[in-house]
């Protein structure tokens, strides 16, 4: 049981070791505020997967160019806009509702409708359709039936 313990707690702590111990900035401030942009914006490889806990290289130059921008002095809102006109909006975890995520809001919801609709059109159609009963065999079918089954 310890070991099963020791396992979970090893896979839990696996995203905090993407951070390597060289981009920790010796300021605790800036850090933390490094840490919360980087779990807010996606790494453009590993898709869905946050800067702060993606391993690649190419979230390692993300994350050193956050804090690259933090230890110039800029704020939150300038590090998103930096990050953004670098890889546009698709590096932002939770992209901004307009035209151009339009499809990254709605596409899920529109599926799900196109979906209801065609099981209902095709529950309709079913239940429309008269069951007709199978007609039943005539002498020749009975006989051939017969000699298939005695084999």
């Amino acid at each position: 049981m310890r070991g099963l313990l020791c396992l979970l707690a090893l896979l839990f702590a696996l995203p905090a070791l993407a951070v390597e111990p060289s981009e920790i900035l010796p300021d605790p401030a800036l850090e933390a505020r490094a840490r919360e942009i980087g779990r807010s914006l996606r790494c453009v490889v590993c898709q869905n997967q946050s800067i702060d806990d993606s391993s690649a290289e190419v979230a390692r130059d993300m994350r050193r160019a956050v804090r690259e921008r933090l230890t110039a002095g800029d704020s939150d809102g300038d590090v998103f806009a930096y990050m953004v006109a670098r890889y546009g909006d698709y590096v932002l975890l939770k992209p901004p509702f307009k035209a151009g995520t339009l499809i990254l809001w709605l596409g899920a919801p529109l599926v799900l409708l196109v979906a209801g609709a065609a099981l209902l059109l095709a529950a309709r159609r079913r239940r429309a359709t008269p069951i007709v009963a199978p007609k039943p065999l005539d002498e020749e079918e009975r006989r051939r039936l017969d000699a298939l089954l005695k084999g």
